[in-house]
């Protein structure tokens, strides 16, 4: 009952905020908490990347290899995106198999890149149907305090920047690794993810913790660096209106612009 309380105080407190145009860490409606980028992390990964993005930070790293083509997917090479939360980032996580909103995260960070096509997956097979490239992108969660989609997105976005790709050679129909040669991998946009809330009549921009905890809808948005949206996720009880779903992808794209020029520098 005592959480219940102050968790409706705290609501109350962040509307009456809203009302003013104003947030509890003194933001305006769309502004983006401060972000921070750190690459090559990770010196044995293929490519790694920090990303604090206000008090949420994830490291995220890529593993490069070969691997066998997804059966339906012959002439392309392999995406896998996968995340966890530690459980010093939050109080309230548990070691153990991923929760829902733990597999949800995954796929939302997966299908922004794959949507957007970031990666021509098509220059990583060595040999069609038999024999190709696989990258593994793995974020931790090491700090949770809201809009773990975003954070997660860019750490894993920056984190394929920053990578390189081992050369193979076939012999015998088997991979080998060409010692010392590496390539950039093929990257042919910049995915962005935006994520919003929704509180009341108010659309705010990267909730925290407790804005989501107060919210009564979540979309993420991401856009290819063309400006075209990709890829989309609803969460939350409630939905959006017309308007607000308008107003959303308009966000998507300011923000997501401002974004993308941190991005553009790791390339």
């Amino acid at each position: 009952m005592e959480s219940v309380i102050i968790d409706q105080l705290k609501r109350d407190k962040i509307l009456d905020l809203l009302k003013q145009g104003k947030r509890l860490d003194g933001r305006a409606l769309d502004e983006q908490r401060p972000l921070s980028i750190e690459t090559g992390v990770i010196p044995k990964a293929n490519g790694s990347a920090r990303v604090k993005l206000g008090n949420t930070e994830v490291i995220t790293g890529v593993k490069v290899q070969p691997d066998k083509p997804f059966p339906d997917l012959g002439d392309k090479g392999i995406l896998i995106c996968t995340a966890e939360i530690l459980p010093l980032a939050d109080p309230h996580v548990e070691p153990g198999p991923p929760t829902e909103e733990v597999i949800e995260l995954a796929r939302v960070v997966d299908r922004g890149i794959r949507e957007t096509e970031m990666i021509d997956l098509h220059q990583l097979v060595l040999i069609e149907n038999k024999s190709v490239v696989g990258i593994f992108i793995d974020s931790s969660v090491i700090d949770s305090d809201g809009n773990l989609f975003d954070a997660c997105s860019y750490a894993s976005v920056s984190a394929v920047l920053s990578s390189t790709i081992p050369k193979y050679e076939i012999k015998d129909e088997a991979p080998v690794l060409v010692e010392g040669v590496t390539s950039k991998p093929p990257v042919k946009t910049l995915p962005v993810s935006v994520t919003m809330a929704r509180i009341g009549d108010y659309i705010i921009v990267d909730p925290t913790k407790d804005e989501e905890a107060c919210m009564d809808a979540r979309i993420t948005i991401t856009t290819n660096s063309a400006g075209n949206i990709c890829a989309l996720q609803k969460g939350g009880e409630d939905g959006f209106s017309v308007d607000q779903l308008l107003k959303c992808s308009e966000l998507a794209l300011s923000v997501g612009t401002k974004i993308r020029k941190k991005l553009e520098q790791l390339m």
